[in-house]
């Protein structure tokens, strides 16, 4: 299947059905009345949060979805059907932006989150609404309002706790095989992850926490080089970044180079992910000795704007340092996870609710008020 972690697509919500001008006509009853019923209310589209879904391929070629129509009033007072509402099904992490005014409408990170994005055009009245008894045979009516349209942007950011970043070829797919089942590709020749990939790691029963690695991060990603523009957003949600390097790449470079390197690329994409917490993880020790790694650990230390909270030696291929790591990671995650659900919930927005509108009587003064192109004229009493 096709990794599409973005869509543009056009909604439509369903026009408000419109009231008719009806009167009884039956035998026997010479002066029926009024009976024009309301039409119905427009259909509303909601977009839902479903885990069973991974990709937004399907909206990539299909663009354009519509909610029913409210179908018109008829006689006898009857009221139109309300329009069918269209239910678009998005997976769990997405992100709702309206397209022309740049809102973020909504952000639905859990199973089952339900958000209106396109409300359903208000019936229009029959002419039973305007009898009264000044104005016993009405013939006015009113349509029904048109449905909201909007243009949206669907992004979807991965929801995972650990954020694994840094040069190809420093490991990363290496690891997330060493410490979950996913299985990424690795070889023994340089190239990048094409698509990022999730692991769930399990420390113990009842414990665990899911990781992500994030591919194509180089030199310029910030600004559209490579890969690494596109999948950046994914680590938003993370909880803590965990910063792997090559302490002996293959290309003779600096890793002090190559960490500054992907610093510089993270703060102009977006200082709310510079400012997150990092680790520090050097690998690929069995290359060489635990002292040279601490050795240019340290050097990447003062090199650094933000300082890493917490520092590793590892080796993904070997897993030396590998439980360490993944165990302290853990009680980080619980750790976290512990004070957001000590935090009070932030208030709902309100919901929109619909408000009749105020009838008002009016009288017609005289016959000749009635214009057969521009209808009656009407004249408020009150």
């Amino acid at each position: 299947m096709k990794f599409v972690d973005e869509a543009i697509i056009r909604v439509e919500a369903g026009d408000g059905g419109n009231g008719i001008v009806s009167f009884r006509r039956e035998k026997y009853v010479p002066r029926g009345g009024p009976d024009g019923g309301d039409g119905g209310d427009g259909g509303n589209v909601y977009v839902k949060a479903d885990t069973n879904l991974n990709t937004l391929v399907d909206y990539r070629f299909t663009k354009f979805h519509k909610a029913e129509r409210g179908q018109n009033g008829q006689s006898a007072d009857c009221t139109g059907a309300r329009g069918e509402d269209k239910v678009l099904m998005i997976p769990v992490g997405t992100r709702i932006t309206d397209v022309s005014t740049g809102e973020v409408i909504g952000d639905l990170r859990k199973e089952g989150d339900v958000l209106c994005v396109a409300r359903g055009g208000r019936h229009g009245f029959g002419n039973t609404h305007f009898k009264s008894a000044t104005n016993q045979a009405p013939r006015q009516k009113t349509n029904g309002t048109p449905g909201e349209r909007r243009q949206l942007k669907l992004e979807m950011l991965l929801v995972s706790d650990v954020g694994l970043v840094g040069l190809p070829n420093a490991g990363k797919s290496t690891f997330v095989r060493a410490v979950s089942a996913a299985k990424p590709k690795v070889a023994d020749y340089p190239f990048t992850t094409l698509v990022p990939s999730l692991g769930v790691v399990k420390t113990s029963q009842g414990r665990s926490f899911v990781i992500e690695d994030i591919p194509g991060l180089i030199e310029g990603a910030s600004k559209g080089a490579g890969l690494g523009h596109r999948f950046l957003k994914h680590l938003e949600r993370c909880r803590v970044l965990v910063h792997l390097v090559d302490v002996h790449p293959v290309d003779e470079t600096d890793p002090v180079d190559n960490v500054n390197v992907i610093e510089n690329e993270i703060k102009q994409y977006a200082h709310e992910l510079y400012n997150k917490p990092r680790w520090l993880v050097a690998n690929k020790v069995d290359l060489g000795t635990e002292e040279e790694a601490q050795e240019t650990l340290n050097r990447i230390i003062e090199s650094v704007e933000v300082k890493p909270e917490r520092t590793f030696i590892i080796s993904a291929q070997n897993k030396t340092g590998v439980s360490e790591l993944i165990f302290a990671l853990q009680d980080l995650v619980d750790e976290v996870k512990k004070k957001e659900l000590e935090e009070p919930e932030k208030p709902k927005a309100e919901e929109f609710v619909w408000t009749e509108p105020e009838v008002r009587e009016y009288q017609i003064e005289d016959d000749d008020d009635f214009d057969d192109e521009e209808g009656p004229e009407f004249i408020y009493r009150g």
